[in-house]
């Protein structure tokens, strides 16, 4: 009357989570807290997990802590290999070369147009920038830009790259480039007014640089619409973000390595 014995059978057995090695290279997401990532490596008994943005996570190796395609998994560590070693990279993304000074500073110029751009540069450049023996240099904008470079006189041994900010077509910036015409200097730049906006605005926190209305300084509408008082405070919060070339736009990227190639080109 009452059906099946509810004690019958092998009621103790439990459902069996599988073991995964974990290689590296293995997607899997940590079941409490969603995160997502790649296996790069392990430290102090954890598994390593870097996500798509490049963002790195320790995670201890539970029993069904993982999912791997949406199913419970254990990872263990793979047993009788030794872990793959991962390429230390810089900040730019170029492969670190261990154990090599400074190289005594070229003839050969960067310069950017203020101590922003130039700390900028220096936070991901700069390990590439010192084996290289690249000085990057400040100016305060680019007005006197034919000047400066006829100062400098560039040449065969001595030549100089430049970064502009907001050279696009039609742009003062454009005009003032436009004059200047030695084969040993290359002008490159981005579509950004101000190399602030340069830095991903998802890497400072916020879903979109605010639009300031023409005719208002930038930098100060960028901080009232923020709510920051001191743009100092502002370029701080902003700097104190960018950890890699991963945190700043593709056009800065490219330019950047545009000039170091050709301040650091042989003959």
């Amino acid at each position: 009357m009452y059906g099946e014995d509810v004690l019958a059978g092998d009621w103790r057995r439990r459902k069996v989570t599988p073991e995964v090695d974990a290689e590296v290279d293995l997607v899997v997401e940590d079941a409490d807290s969603g995160f997502c990532g790649a296996v790069v490596g392990f430290e102090m008994g954890a598994v390593v997990l870097e996500d798509r943005f490049g963002k790195r996570r320790n995670f201890p190796l539970l029993p069904a802590a993982f999912l791997l395609d949406g199913q419970p998994v254990t990872l263990r560590r793979p047993a009788g290999k030794a872990p793959r070693q991962q390429t230390a990279r810089t900040a730019s993304g170029s492969v670190a070369v261990a154990g090599v000074t400074a190289r005594v500073a070229r003839t050969s110029r960067i310069w950017v147009e203020g101590i922003h751009d130039a700390a900028l540069v220096e936070r991901i450049w700069g390990d590439d920038l010192r084996i290289e023996g690249v000085v990057v240099e400040p100016l305060d904008g680019i007005d006197d830009l034919e000047r400066e470079v006829a100062a400098f006189g560039p040449g065969p041994g001595a030549r100089l790259g430049v970064l502009v900010d907001h050279l696009v077509a039609g742009s003062k910036e454009s005009r003032i480039v436009a004059r200047v015409t030695s084969p040993h200097v290359l002008v490159t730049g981005h579509p950004y007014v101000d190399i602030w906006q340069a830095v991903k605005p998802a890497a400072v926190g916020i879903k979109a640089w605010p639009v300031v209305p023409p005719g208002r300084p930038w930098k100060e509408g960028i901080c009232a619409a923020l709510g920051v008082a001191d743009p100092a405070d502002m370029w701080r919060r902003i700097l104190g973000t960018v950890r890699s070339y991963k945190d700043v736009e593709t056009p800065l990227i490219n330019s950047m390595e545009r000039l170091i190639d050709f301040v650091t080109a042989e003959g």
